[in-house]
């Protein structure tokens, strides 16, 4: 009998210590995309090592968002859609279409990305390889054990990516000395840059695919709270680690004297950087990254934007969201053989987007949280993480207004 008792134990210990894992890789390879490599290349040209700021400056903001996110997704026991109409009535409706579409379009781009990384990983053709790709997603998600698949999928895929971006960085030798001193006293301080990498790591669905995560595996109540804080942190943790590493791979090549060419139409400042660091590996190891980097938002962005279709179907089973990620894969992957527009430029406007939709979201859950404590079964939440919620919703409103204009010229340009 005691034999018994010791090994739930240790099986719902194991359980947990999954659930945890699975939910920070979620929410980190949702947001390590190939928007956000293309991103991290370009600011590094740019910038240089006062890129450094800008990362140390999104991490800050990112942990006070996901921090109350994540939290009063699991206090509440409830999806983010569900939350938002209990707050204010209507609002989770608008909130679910807006992360739905943008999560669309996102994987538009991302199946794209997955096919530049199979290009420059075996010579395919971008088009086919998106397409193996997006089949390669959707049969994860038909499998009889889709959430396990999932799971260890995409702790595989992180895992790649972030020791071999680890080697690469070995490889070009960056200034790790100016680097660190320009990460708390910067030359340059780019708010627009900020701004872009704020909504890259944090914005649209990125920031609800680890809570709803931790919701389905039934990680939820106060009693969880502080397994759910520390998912939260070591999840922006592991999306900090993997921006850093890219800036040193590729600040290395910038500081060597090679010019990135950030501009032209068919410019991929990564592929550059990777293949001056590491020769013809390192534009191998540059597809492989890419790949497990836009596989892994592929799943990431449609398994987060099916969830929120709760709302419109209560009754939906777990089968029955399997089917329609698998449709809204489908959907995408459609889309992108057909469009024109080029995945990066589709990439670069939805992840405004998604900078545009998170002050929305983040205003609902601060206001639920400070006006709605019944909700979380009477919790009182802290007000300190409150305050630093309310700073971090009003800095995400300003940077949102400033940049609206320059998002959405993109789609005319």
């Amino acid at each position: 009998m005691e034999q018994t008792k010791i090994a739930q134990t240790v099986e719902f210990a194991r359980s947990r210590r999954a659930s945890l894992t699975a939910a920070i890789f979620l929410m980190a390879t949702s947001a390590i995309g190939p928007g956000f490599i293309t991103q991290t290349a370009t600011f590094t040209a740019k910038l240089g090592s006062a890129f450094a700021f800008a990362i140390l400056a999104s991490i800050v903001i990112d942990f006070v968002v996901q921090l109350n996110i994540w939290r009063i997704v699991t206090l509440t026991r409830m999806r983010a859609s569900d939350i938002a109409n209990a707050a204010i009535p209507g609002s989770g409706y608008v909130l679910a279409v807006l992360v739905i579409v943008g999560g669309l379009f996102f994987n538009i781009g991302n199946i794209g990305g997955s096919g530049l990384g199979l290009n420059a990983m075996l010579g395919l053709d971008p088009k086919w390889g998106g397409a193996l790709s997006a089949l390669l997603a959707i049969g994860i998600f038909l499998s009889k054990r889709a959430g396990m698949a999932v799971d260890r999928f995409i702790i595989f895929a992180g895992v790649l990516m972030i020791v071999l971006t680890i080697y690469v960085a070995f490889a070009s030798g960056p200034p790790v000395g100016d680097a660190l001193f320009q990460t708390f006293l910067p030359s340059t301080i780019d708010f627009a840059t900020i701004t872009t990498i704020v909504g890259g790591t944090v914005g649209g669905y990125i920031t609800y695919s680890g809570a709803h995560r931790l919701l389905d595996k039934g990680m939820v109540g106060v009693e969880n709270l502080g397994s759910v804080n520390r998912a939260a942190l070591t999840g922006i943790a592991v999306t900090g680690v993997m921006r850093y590493v890219l800036f040193l791979a590729i600040l290395g090549v910038v500081a060597s004297g090679v010019v990135i060419d950030v501009s032209g139409k068919g410019a991929n400042p990564a592929a550059q950087a990777f293949q001056v660091a590491a020769g013809d590996i390192g534009l191998r190891i540059f597809g492989v990254v890419l790949w497990a980097a836009a596989i892994t938002s592929v799943i990431g962005a449609a398994y987060t934007s099916v969830s929120f279709i709760t709302i419109f179907n209560k009754n939906i089973t777990e089968r029955g969201r399997n089917i329609a990620t698998v449709i809204f894969i489908a959907v995408s992957l459609f889309f992108y053989m057909v469009i024109t527009t080029p995945p990066a430029q589709m990439l670069v406007f939805v992840g405004g987007l998604n900078g545009l939709i998170l002050p929305i979201g983040l205003s609902i859950f601060i206001y639920a949280a400070w006006a709605r404590s019944d909700l979380m079964e009477g919790y009182r939440y802290p007000r300190w993480l409150l305050v630093l919620g309310v700073i971090a919703c009003a800095l995400t409103w300003y940077m949102g207004y400033k940049s609206i204009g320059p998002i959405f010229a993109l789609l005319t340009a």
